[in-house]
């Protein structure tokens, strides 16, 4: 089986080179014509991505992450949410590598198998990195207004993170 799922990916590349002369497609012209719209589409949305990574560098290396943490600790804890788990929910929708890394942060200091790491799990897998996606997509697009994507996708994301402290209350206590 592990030799089989090995040859997936060569097997589906030369189904569509072979449907593509049994089509008469010009398979390197086709190539060619889609790199260089995936280059197009890099360069559109390369400023906000590069803005986005900037932005949350900044909030990490000055403290103010630590600083809004301490401010909404009581809010967290009367929700039911660690503490613990506060940078994770604030930088989860800015993007997925930096909420992966205070994932990884929140597991080692607290295990895998604590409240915290349980959480952090979950929250990971129930939120999306909402500016991210909205930068690449609405970047690729070309469009300025988001108009209500992202209030409802940052409300999305609360519902995930309040979800996520519940159900390993209901399900791991």
């Amino acid at each position: 089986m592990n030799s089989f799922s090995s040859l997936i990916v060569p097997l589906i590349l030369t189904f569509i080179g072979l449907y593509g002369i049994y089509r008469k497609v010009d398979i390197y012209d086709a190539l060619v014509a889609g790199a260089t719209e995936g280059l197009a589409t890099v360069a559109k949305i390369a400023p906000s991505v590069v803005a986005l990574f900037v932005a949350i560098h900044m909030l990490r290396a000055s403290g103010a992450l630590e600083f809004i943490c301490s401010l909404l600790s009581p809010i967290a804890s009367f929700s039911g949410l660690p503490p613990e788990n506060l940078p994770l929910a604030l930088l989860r929708p800015l993007s997925g590598s930096a909420a992966l890394a205070i994932g990884r942060d929140i597991m080692a200091n607290t295990g895998a198998d604590s409240f915290p790491g349980r959480i952090a799990a979950v929250m990971l897998g129930a939120s999306e990195t909402t500016f991210y996606t909205i930068a690449v997509y609405f970047g690729a697009l070309r469009l300025k207004g988001t108009r209500h994507a992202i209030p409802a996708a940052l409300a999305a994301d609360l519902a995930g993170f309040v979800a996520s402290a519940l159900a390993v209350k209901i399900f791991f206590a």
